[in-house]
């Protein structure tokens, strides 16, 4: 069907701009799996470094990390578990967007609580919580177990 608006300047102007964003859409998945990879990844190594020597950690949130309410030892094992646990699930997204949000809130309590951050890594933790809060709005994307998950109990297919 050749219509005036298709045929106009401003239809083809307006068909191509929706012919690339529908392309560009088809990215979504690949950046929803960059995007929780790059957090995971982030999160998980800082959980690493917190085993590799408990006795500094604990020490750390003696004196540098001032969580409100808990005793430091568990701010330092509850930090700690979180860290090592919610990467993994959000790398897979596996109940990704639960875990996403639990970085979230992590992720504003370990500003709150170290008042020496420098401005430079106060900027990479609102990167990490935007990425963060996407996920957490917006899901895992098609590439994660929850998608999975969800297309095969739903009957949608599998």
């Amino acid at each position: 069907m050749n219509t005036a608006s298709s045929t106009s300047p401003f239809g083809r102007l307006a068909g191509f701009y929706c012919a690339v964003a529908r392309l560009i859409g088809k990215l979504q998945p690949l950046l929803l799996l960059g995007f929780r990879l790059y957090v995971a990844r982030v999160f998980l190594l800082s959980g690493l470094t917190k085993i590799h020597d408990w006795s500094i950690t604990v020490a750390l949130f003696t004196d540098e990390y001032h969580v409100p309410i808990l005793p430091p030892a568990v701010a330092a094992t509850l930090g700690s578990a979180t860290e090592l646990s919610m990467p993994v699930l959000l790398a897979l997204g596996l109940v990704s967007r639960f875990a996403a949000g639990v970085l979230f809130i992590f992720n504003i309590v370990a500003v709150i609580s170290y008042a020496a951050l420098p401005d430079v890594a106060v900027k990479d933790h609102i990167l990490w919580g935007t990425m963060l809060a996407v996920l957490t709005i917006v899901g895992p994307g098609k590439i994660a177990v929850d998608t999975w998950l969800e297309r095969r109990f739903s009957g949608h297919g599998g």
